[in-house]
């Protein structure tokens, strides 16, 4: 197949990228904005039609959360319309897409995990916005797959796990909110079971992907800095108001997998036993680069 990845530089794009040599039954397109602006229909069209496309894996996104308050016109541009874009380009093919998606189309008020039949409740603009990404894929694309993550980190890029232990070397004391309860994503997982979807044949539909377990971004801070042999620095709880944001984040976005876990036979690992694995490649990396 004749697979484009957009968004190849984030986190999720370049964790596509490590699984490519070992699935040579593929040729990958791998494209960031400065290859293919998604926000261009045509651009798209001729793109898909001169590379013969049969499957779109869209990793691109405005993921700046609180910023897109403020910039709605930027996040309605890359999380709706581009979406409705590459849809409308795979319906025409008759190929697939997948879109990934966000808890934030939840406002978080649940107390049991959100399942995929679940009515939508964006809080913020993001949320909406991926929202509206969400229901103009499916009405435009009968091969989309839709994929709701959370709390995404990785060994690439700008993420919670990467802050958390630069701030943990930089500072004696660390307030983390304690109150909003969720489960991280190593972005290898989901790379791994968009994968798994690929090889086994897409089932179009929303589906929900996490990694196991459920916790808080307070323990998730601590369990990071034990891990990375963090001792100095004192992490101590916050309630979500002593920590003001201009979007407001779901209390509570677990997400229930069996939908996902039973159409793909897949394993889903359990989140600390991910978050090591990143880790230990970061330290890797640190290591390597300082011998350079």
């Amino acid at each position: 197949m004749n697979i484009l990845i957009t968004g190849c530089n984030g986190q999720l794009g370049n964790e596509m990228q490590l699984l490519e040599s070992a699935n040579p039954q593929h040729t990958f397109f791998n494209t960031d904005v400065k290859d293919l602006d998604i926000t261009d229909k045509e651009a798209i069209d001729a793109y898909v039609d001169r590379n013969d496309i049969d499957l779109i894996v869209n990793c691109a996104a405005y993921t700046a959360v609180d910023k897109a308050e403020s910039n709605r016109q930027l996040a309605t541009a890359l999380n709706a319309e581009a979406p409705a874009y590459l849809a409308t380009a795979m319906a025409r093919r008759g190929g697939n897409l997948v879109q990934i998606s966000t808890d934030y189309v939840f406002d978080g008020t649940k107390h049991t995990p959100y399942v995929e039949t679940d009515t939508p409740c964006p809080d913020s603009v993001y949320g909406s916005t991926k929202l509206a990404g969400e229901v103009a894929v499916q009405r435009i694309c009968p091969k989309a797959m839709i994929i709701r993550t959370a709390w995404l980190y990785s060994t690439f890029g700008n993420n919670f796990v990467k802050t958390m232990i630069r701030l943990g070397k930089e500072k004696k004391e660390l307030g983390v909110i304690f109150d909003q309860i969720g489960t991280p994503t190593y972005a290898a997982d989901l790379a791994a079971v968009i994968m798994t979807a690929v090889n086994k044949g897409i089932v179009p539909g929303v589906y929900h992907f996490s990694d196991e377990g459920v916790i808080s971004w307070y323990d998730f801070t601590k369990a990071i800095h034990r891990i990375a042999g963090i001792t100095g620095c004192h992490v101590k709880p916050l309630h979500t108001e002593e920590y003001p944001t201009p979007a407001k984040r779901p209390h509570y976005s677990v997400l229930d997998k069996t939908k996902v876990k039973q159409t793909y036979d897949f394993e889903v690992p359990y989140w600390e036993d991910s978050l090591e694995i990143c880790i230990k490649k970061l330290k890797k990396s640190e290591q390597d680069e300082v011998k350079h």
